[in-house]
């Protein structure tokens, strides 16, 4: 018997085919494949080598053997210069506060309803981040002469960049339920921003005020080389004069006030946060995370009131608003404090406002004072060195960041070793480190470039490691339960949640660097600072201005990249 054999049609399969990435993917890569080309053309062109290392080592014993022994000020010459110093950051850090809650309030949507005051306000903000705060104290010293006033102007103007767009984000972030129960109830607009929005925003108002702080103090430090008081003042006098024994000396004093500083900050806004909870909400909140150290206050509860009792008028006094009264008289005791100990000449200030837009005049029509090609190739100098600080830095920082972070480092010991590490480097300022590389390798824009990629060790290191432990403990765990090994789980769990935050942060990172980068060129490390600082000099205010424009044309340009990439990586 003869069987049949009976072929069925097989339905034919189409072979398995990768998804073709999208145009924002592809962008994403372009935009960084650029950067990275940039970078790498930045590094060569710098000529930031082993043998460069090499060639300045007999620069760099030199050095050490010409700083010791060291020469410290007496004791009564570091409180005097200390404190004059706190005075000046003190009186800046709440004249940023007081400028930005007016115009946080005008700049944010759920507080203003008018979009043409609403958009002014945010062109204000960036406008006010953009102008280096040595320019603005050019200006203030142009028309007040030597002084705190001018350090306390620009450093406070130029604050109101940040703290004003971290108030409106804030104020955005908040609820809208009891800002609409005191509508309901009657409640004028002022006091629903006072009941509703404030108290919920506080927290963040009180954190991003101490960071602002921490900032302003290093920032000082690089006035002094243009007239303001302290001891960033006294660090130039004695740079100038290679008094290296004292320079140095000065510089040590200065990072351990900043260290000091932003030490007893973190523990003050701490104390000062009260009841804690755990944030959960809103992408304010993930970065009021890490300003905040994770956590926001909401108070303690209110007990409810007895149906038999009339509700109290103002809330008790309990140890919660005691200890609230407590910190709000101190810091007023401070502020008033600051103000006398800065010394600041009230008449010599009406004299100099007298004269505003005489001083103003100056400064416009902007020009190139003949030097115009020679400024555009030390404009991209300078976009050099944010590149080459920027990729080094990140090198730098990958390896320490990831030791930094508890859920990836071997031993806990390790993690709280390269913290410390981190808040040490961000503690000491980036002119410190620009002094000592220009000593050792010249000056130039190699100084520059290692310097700033030094010091992008403690904010990249920070931001890596605050990235890889806020990612998905239960994904790790997925992975490890399949049999993956720890650097499998590493690679496929940790680094790839972390990697959208990580490419954000490097472009953040070169906006950062390419105003440092202009500041820096100020104390001879390159690029079109140096030229900034000369046309100040010699008075040439319409060069200065032309200059500004060029570096705010490129930070305007980073920043909207950077914006992009964000929410393409979102």
């Amino acid at each position: 018997m003869n069987a049949t054999v009976v072929r069925l049609p097989v339905r034919a399969q189409a072979p398995a085919t990768l998804r073709r990435p999208s145009r924002t993917a592809l962008g994403v890569i372009l935009v960084y494949t650029v950067w990275l080309i940039a970078s790498l053309w930045s590094v060569a062109s710098l000529q930031l080598n082993l043998a460069t290392f090499v060639d300045s080592i007999g620069n760099a014993v030199d050095f050490v053997s010409r700083i010791f022994p060291l020469d410290f000020p007496s004791f009564g010459e570091v409180v005097r210069m200390t404190g004059q110093t706190l005075a000046i950051v003190t009186c800046a850090t709440a004249l940023s506060v007081a400028l930005s809650v007016p115009v946080s309030l005008a700049a944010a949507r759920n507080t203003n309803r008018h979009g043409w005051l609403r958009w002014g306000m945010r062109a204000v903000i960036v406008v006010t981040r953009a102008l280096p705060e040595i320019v603005l104290a050019i200006v203030f010293l142009r028309l007040f002469g030597l002084g705190p006033a001018a350090g306390i102007l620009a450093l406070g103007i130029h604050s109101v960049g940040m703290v004003g767009k971290m108030y409106a984000d804030a104020i955005e972030d908040t609820a809208a339920g009891p800002r609409d129960a005191l509508r309901a109830a009657g409640a004028t607009w002022s006091q629903q921003i006072t009941g509703g929005v404030v108290p919920q925003a506080m927290p963040a108002f009180i954190a991003t005020a101490l960071h602002r702080f921490d900032i302003n103090l290093r920032a000082s430090v690089l006035l002094g080389y243009v007239g303001v008081g302290g001891i960033g003042m006294e660090l130039s006098l004695a740079m100038k004069t290679l008094d290296y024994r004292r320079g140095i000396a000065l510089a040590l004093l200065i990072v351990g006030l900043c260290i000091v500083i932003e030490t007893i900050s973190g523990a003050v806004r701490a104390a000062m946060l009260g009841a804690q909870a755990p944030v959960r909400a809103g992408w304010w909140s993930k970065l009021r995370h890490r300003v905040t150290g994770g956590w926001v206050s909401h108070g303690p509860a209110e007990p409810v009131a007895a149906a038999d009792k009339p509700y109290p008028i103002s809330p008790p006094w309990s140890a919660g608003r005691l200890r609230r009264t407590v910190y709000f008289g101190l810091t007023a005791l401070i502020l008033v404090a600051s103000v006398w100990g800065a010394g600041i000449d009230v008449s010599r200030m009406a004299d100099g406002i007298s004269t505003l837009w005489t001083t103003l005049g100056l400064f416009v029509p902007p020009s190139t004072g003949g030097i115009g090609g020679e400024l555009f190739a030390q404009l991209l100098v300078t976009v050099q060195i944010a590149l080459a600080a920027t990729f080094l830095g990140l090198v730098l920082a990958v390896p320490i960041g990831m030791l930094a972070a508890r859920n990836v480092a071997p031993t806990p010991g390790i993690a709280r070793f390269f913290r410390i590490v981190i808040v040490v480097v961000r503690g000491i300022p980036d002119l410190i480190f620009a002094i000592i590389f220009i000593v050792i390798t010249g000056l130039g824009a190699p100084a520059g470039a290692l310097a700033l990629a030094v010091g992008a060790v403690g904010l990249l290191g920070k931001l890596i490691a605050d990235s890889l432990e806020e990612s998905d403990v239960r994904v790790q765990q997925a992975v490890a339960a399949a049999g993956a090994t720890r650097p499998q789980v590493f690679l496929a769990a940790t680094v790839r949640q972390g990697a959208p935050a990580l490419a954000a942060h490097v472009f953040y990172q070169l906006d950062v660097n390419i105003r440092a980068a202009t500041l820096l060129g100020v104390v001879g490390a390159g690029g079109i600072g140096f030229y900034l600082m000369n046309a100040a000099r010699v008075l040439q205010f319409d060069v200065v201005t032309t200059i500004v424009l060029m570096v705010f044309a490129v930070v305007l340009a980073v920043e909207g990249v950077a914006m992009w990439v964000r929410r393409a990586l979102s």
